[in-house]
């Protein structure tokens, strides 16, 4: 979708938008228009009980000049110190419009009062929700096909185009995201995975290390080949490294997402039904790479690893079986009670060796982990696991200014006691309760000493079954604001 910003509107065809804040006095928004116009307009809004809430949108057709033209009135609501509403509004506008025959559309902003990132904001809401992935769809019936080509904002002030690139570039790492979420397991493998990295993140200067089996068997990550060993596709670790930090020698924060590409459960297999959903359990994977597109995009002033431990959980004679025991690079063995608590495994092994790779101080891991999770949260917030206060805090602003939603869970030794094994150092799962919990002190004991270290179990937020003002139904590109925004207020100077 095209993004532009003007002074004045232009002419031609286009639908017009105005945003209206509960407190506006509409006669004064609908000004540009004739009387007639502006009569009309505002008769139709009370007949569609406008209230003027986040999102919500009064439609008619006014006569403009010499033009028949569709308008939008879309509310911002009261709250003029936050954000989101001109995001909803955005991308409420693109969702009503996205099929309707009109092509383009003016947001005009002339006389509100609204700050002054205000155009940037809404033409972000506008393209986040008017993404589609329509690669595979030969036969879409003609009201079904995407008309909206163009949003144009008037009136941004002559700060709106700079306001603008920073969130191109998250928008460009969002969509790489959901791109990644949304393809099938047949097309979007480990090797695939990491070769549609390069191919998109590479041109941004990202530095790329690529671990394959052999050199993974080499290092001993038992754990992560255990989990990849009934695929006939090979698993791989991939780091993608971003150094925009005034000094490159400086430790980088680490990023690590589980990447099961399609996760069948193993020999504990899942059942049939919504299985096709599990191309998404690379959810983890896909937000560090959005994020690092999104970083590398804006040249974010920082050092970041984005690691993505990538396998395909499959169960043919050679898979894994309960009560199989592993060894994981760290040196501890693990007795795989459960094949479908895969992640957890292929995730211990990229945390070890990241952090003896790279010395971070603060390793952050995503993942679709447990659906315990979704049954504790549902789908909306992740669940949030940290062994430091102070990280925990600054990853909570940052889902609070991101809109992606963190809810932090606890920890402690009664939950870690709950995996214990009486014949190697740990079992994979515990009990049927506290299963997220679980999971994630499973992982904390892979954190190495003064590392601080944030997991972040995002099983429910990363495909949505619903439509929102900010997504259709499908992939939701979750995390990549979140990490996008946690860099930005933390780590670079």
């Amino acid at each position: 979708m095209k993004i532009s910003f003007a002074e004045g509107r232009p002419t031609g065809a286009y639908a017009l938008a105005l945003p209206v804040w509960s407190d506006d006095m509409l006669n004064d928004r609908l000004q540009s228009l004739a009387e007639p116009s502006r009569t009309l307009a505002a008769r139709a809004a009370e007949a569609q009980r406008f209230e003027r809430e986040p999102g919500s949108i009064a439609e008619t057709f006014v006569q403009d000049g010499d033009q028949v033209r569709r308008l939008l009135l879309v509310g911002l609501g009261a709250a003029r110190d936050e954000s989101a509403p001109l995001e909803r509004a955005g991308g409420a506008l693109a969702a009503r419009l996205l099929t309707s025959g009109e092509s383009r559309l003016v947001i005009d902003l002339t006389g509100a009062d609204l700050p002054a990132d205000a155009a940037a904001r809404l033409a972000y809401g506008a393209s986040v929700r008017g993404w589609r992935y329509d690669r595979y769809r030969t036969k879409l019936g003609k009201k079904q096909q995407p008309t909206l080509k163009e949003v144009v904002v008037v009136g941004g002030g002559e700060g709106a185009s700079a306001a603008w690139e920073g969130r191109s570039a998250l928008l460009a790492g969002l969509s790489f995201t959901r791109e990644l979420v949304t393809e099938p397991a047949n097309i979007l493998y480990p090797e695939s995975f990491v070769e549609r990295c390069r191919t998109r993140l590479e041109p941004l200067g990202i530095e790329f290390e690529v671990l394959d089996e052999k050199q993974m068997a080499e290092l001993g990550m038992g754990a992560l080949l255990g989990v990849a060993q009934g695929s006939v596709r090979p698993p791989r670790l991939l780091a993608m490294r971003w150094n925009g930090a005034a000094d490159p020698k400086a430790k980088p924060i680490v990023f690590i997402g589980k990447g099961i590409t399609f996760d069948t459960g193993g020999i504990s297999i899942k059942p049939a039904q919504g299985m096709e959903a599990m191309k998404w359990d690379m959810g983890g994977a896909g937000a560090v790479a959005g994020a690092m597109a999104a970083l590398a995009g804006r040249k974010a002033k920082a050092n970041v690893v984005g690691v993505c431990a990538l396998a395909e959980n499959m169960p043919d004679g050679n898979a894994q079986r309960p009560g199989d025991v592993v060894t994981s690079l760290s040196g501890q063995t693990i007795e795989v009670i459960n094949t479908d608590a895969e992640g957890r495994l292929v995730l211990c092994d990229a945390m070890t060796w990241a952090q003896r790779r790279y010395r971070p101080e603060i390793l952050i891991d995503l993942a679709t982990l447990t659906g315990a999770m979704i049954i504790s949260l549902g789908h909306e917030y992740g669940g949030m696991f940290s062994n430091d206060d102070g990280l925990a805090g600054k990853l909570h602003g940052a889902s609070e200014a991101s809109g992606d939603k963190l809810w932090r869970m606890p920890l402690g030794d009664p939950y870690d006691k709950l995996i214990e094994s009486p014949i190697a150092d740990m079992k994979n799962v515990g009990p049927r309760e506290g299963g997220s919990i679980t999971a994630a002190v499973f992982l904390q004991r892979f954190v190495d000493s003064g590392v601080k270290w944030a997991h972040l179990d995002i099983a429910g937020m990363v495909w949505s079954e619903k439509a929102t003002p900010f997504y259709d139904k499908g992939a939701t590109g979750f995390g990549v604001a979140l990490l996008d925004r946690f860099v930005a207020d933390n780590v670079e100077g």
